[in-house]
């Protein structure tokens, strides 16, 4: 499967984030033109404010979809455009939510010598200051709901990055675990496989995870 970069986004306005853990954020994401940067902890350029939940090698990059995008601009009577969702990667034809926790992607251009190597490692998890971002009642419940979450991914090899690039899985894991999957946590069975297989999850991921493993084990016992 092959996607394409539809745009490259960055902070472009810090921003009061109306929550007080946190009280500024880097949320407000816009397109930017040329090759950019990407190192192992993100796009030159860009950054996160809340270091605690956002940022750090396994969430070095987030992308959305533009056809996930869509739906929710119709759903909402509005223009939602790239970097609306705090993405880094605004991307089309290939799956981002229902892309495996561990595949990688190939990111190429015509422009560039070098390939960049990302790997898909967790889901978005909605924040407060995404809900007052979206200004929509109700925002954090209802895009919970949809579980049209995105991907993080981590940068296994560095290199630069343009609107216009192809995207090319080269690799998809066997356990065949989707972002997904992983974000709503409804079939344990696929949890624990996942578990077993893949060595190297983002802590936050092998933390919710075992999580819903521990709350479908409860419910048996109760």
């Amino acid at each position: 499967m092959t996607g394409i970069v539809d745009a490259v986004c960055v902070v472009h306005t810090e921003r009061d984030s109306g929550v007080r853990r946190v009280p500024r954020t880097a949320i407000d994401k816009r397109p930017v033109d040329g090759r950019v940067a990407v190192g192992r902890l993100g796009l030159g350029g860009d950054y996160v404010c809340d270091t605690e939940f956002h940022g750090g090698a396994f969430q070095a990059v987030y992308a959305y979809q533009r056809d996930e995008a869509q739906r929710w601009s119709d759903e909402l009577g509005r223009p939602l455009g790239p970097g609306w969702f705090g993405e880094n990667l605004h991307i089309s034809g290939m799956l981002v939510t229902d892309a495996v926790i561990g595949e990688r992607w190939h990111i190429t251009g015509a422009e560039a010598s070098d390939v960049l190597e990302l790997e898909v490692t967790a889901p978005r998890v909605p924040c407060g200051t995404f809900g007052i971002w979206a200004a929509e009642k109700g925002w954090v419940k209802r895009f919970t709901e949809r579980t049209d979450v995105g991907a993080y991914l981590r940068v296994n090899r560095t290199g630069t990055i343009a609107a216009g690039d192809s995207v090319t899985r080269v690799h998809v894991p066997e356990h065949g675990v989707t972002v997904r999957e992983v974000f709503a946590g409804t079939d344990p069975e696929r949890l624990r496989r996942l578990l077993a297989e893949h060595t190297d999850l983002a802590p936050n991921v092998t933390a919710r995870v075992q999580r819903f493993i521990e709350q479908a084990e409860a419910q048996v016992h109760s």
